[in-house]
């Protein structure tokens, strides 16, 4: 870091400049070149409502990429996660939120701390999930907003190899349906206001699979090009199976 007002060469901007932009350009790709994280974090932060003014806390956010757009809304946003090289990241990216080494089974904040929880596919990664959802449920306020995705994968038994290598690769030690998730969170005292699957049909599903199982972070991106081919299929096909839940719940 150079001190302030320190005197600056024009090399070292010019490579401090090109820097941010190869970091910026690979947060965009690594979660908007996707197919489906755009869509799936797109609609939680609508649900979550006008954030201008709020105290937003991302679970389990990564690099806090996500949170960041909820900063752009006018939000005052916190991403939490344990991975420090993440974080280390995050905190080269412009427009961040503030960045917290933390487990999310112990959350480092007072109750009622914050207007909205943000959790995008993280749940099924903890050791106790509903573990983490009281915590969740402790740091929000009463009145306020838990916008969640989980891994479903409501059809998995009928592809046990494929749904066995997903969890080996991704550490997945719970799917969670739209059903149970509900029961759980009001156990917890939250109301679901509403939700819905992603890749719904029996074909999209086995898709989500193949490409978790066999192409890696790498597949995602590159079938970004067949999300909008999903979310037509996702339009005409019933709501009651997916590989992905997306739940609004409400704090009573």
């Amino acid at each position: 870091m150079v001190a302030k007002g320190a005197a600056v060469k024009g090399p070292a901007v010019k490579g401090t400049a090109v820097g941010l932009l190869r970091d910026q350009a690979l947060a965009y790709a690594g979660h908007q070149v996707h197919v489906m994280r755009r869509r799936e974090a797109g609609t939680l932060l609508a649900w979550a409502g006008e954030l201008a003014g709020r105290t937003v806390l991302d679970v389990a956010g990564g690099d806090g990429y996500w949170a960041g757009q909820a900063v752009r809304r006018g939000a005052r946003a916190v991403c939490l996660d344990l991975a420090r090289g993440k974080l280390e990241f995050g905190r080269r990216l412009r427009g961040r939120p503030s960045l917290v080494e933390g487990d999310a089974l112990a959350l480092p904040f007072a109750d009622a701390s914050f207007d909205v929880v943000l959790s995008v596919c993280a749940i099924e990664h903890f050791d106790d999930g509903p573990a983490a959802l009281t915590e969740m449920t402790r740091v929000l306020r009463p009145g306020g907003d838990l916008v969640m995705s989980a891994d479903a994968l409501t059809r998995a038994d009928e592809w046990p190899r494929l749904f066995a290598q997903h969890r080996q690769r991704y550490h997945v030690q719970q799917t969670y349906t739209g059903d149970q998730l509900a029961k759980l969170l009001d156990e917890r005292g939250l109301t679901v206001v509403r939700q819905t699957y992603m890749f719904r049909s029996r074909r999209a599903e086995r898709l989500y699979l193949t490409l978790s199982a066999k192409g890696g972070r790498a597949g995602w991106n590159a079938a970004a090009p067949l999300s909008p081919i999903v979310t037509l299929s996702d339009r005409r096909t019933p709501d009651g199976h997916g590989s992905v839940v997306l739940v609004h719940a409400r704090k009573r």
